[in-house]
């Protein structure tokens, strides 16, 4: 399979490692919106730059009939507009904002254990605490959003709050900066008689490469859009 890798940073260069201990090839790198690079030998595109680039990228690949993987978070204001366009193309589009198997494993664990302490929602309160490095540029994480997108949509809070004094109806994400720190994810459900936290650490970014690869061959000969739910059959 060739793959084009647009972002070639630090997850562009373990997508590439990754991507050749699998057999694969590599037809371009670019750092920029590839407006004037020929698509001719790519079979997929993996997309990891920045939130105010995203979209361009996304939108270029699926113009061009090439299916793409993205993992870039904080441009998801636009994301209703990607579907669009993907239908109306024919394209074929997986965004996930965590590629990490054992993260996705633990969205699910996650959404169970909001949907079963539903019933017992008022004696809880939420709070997420997400810990990257200090380069990243979106707060709080597009993971800890999807955290807590899972919780409101079981109806146990109705919303999020960032750094500040929340409400019993709202989330707390607490969002911390430090270097060299791939990630941590913590859910704490805390009662006056009970706490119960779940927790995903990243050691590396080995992890997310190896989800966004496994993503990219996934998504061969498919058309639509995706999410890491589908490829891993959870």
């Amino acid at each position: 399979m060739n793959i084009a890798i647009i972002g070639y940073g630090k997850m562009g260069k373990a997508i590439e490692k990754i991507a050749k201990i699998r057999n694969h090839q590599i037809s371009f790198f670019s750092n920029k919106s590839p407006c004037n690079i020929s698509f001719k030998n790519t079979d997929v595109a993996v997309e990891f730059s920045r939130p105010d680039s995203a979209f361009k990228n996304i939108k270029i690949c699926i113009e061009n009939k090439i299916p793409i993987v993205c993992g870039t978070t904080g441009w998801l204001d636009k994301f209703n507009l990607v579907k669009d366009i993907c239908k109306k193309k024919n394209g074929t589009f997986l965004y996930s904002s965590n590629f990490s198997i054992g993260m996705n494993i633990f969205y699910e664990i996650n959404h169970k254990l909001s949907k079963l302490l539903f019933p017992y929602s008022i004696n809880y309160e939420i709070k997420i605490e997400e810990i990257h490095h200090k380069k990243k540029i979106d707060r709080p994480s597009g993971t800890a959003l999807f955290l807590a997108k899972n919780i409101i949509n079981n109806k146990m809070k109705k919303t999020w709050v960032l750094d500040k004094k929340k409400t019993k109806d709202e989330i707390l994400i607490v969002s911390k900066r430090f270097d060299k720190v791939p990630g941590i994810h913590r859910v704490l459900y805390q009662s006056k008689i009970e706490n119960i936290e779940i927790e995903h650490k990243a050691h590396n970014r080995e992890g997310f490469a190896i989800g966004a690869i496994i993503a990219a061959e996934w998504i061969q000969n498919k058309k639509g859009i995706f999410s890491m739910k589908e490829v891993l059959g959870i």
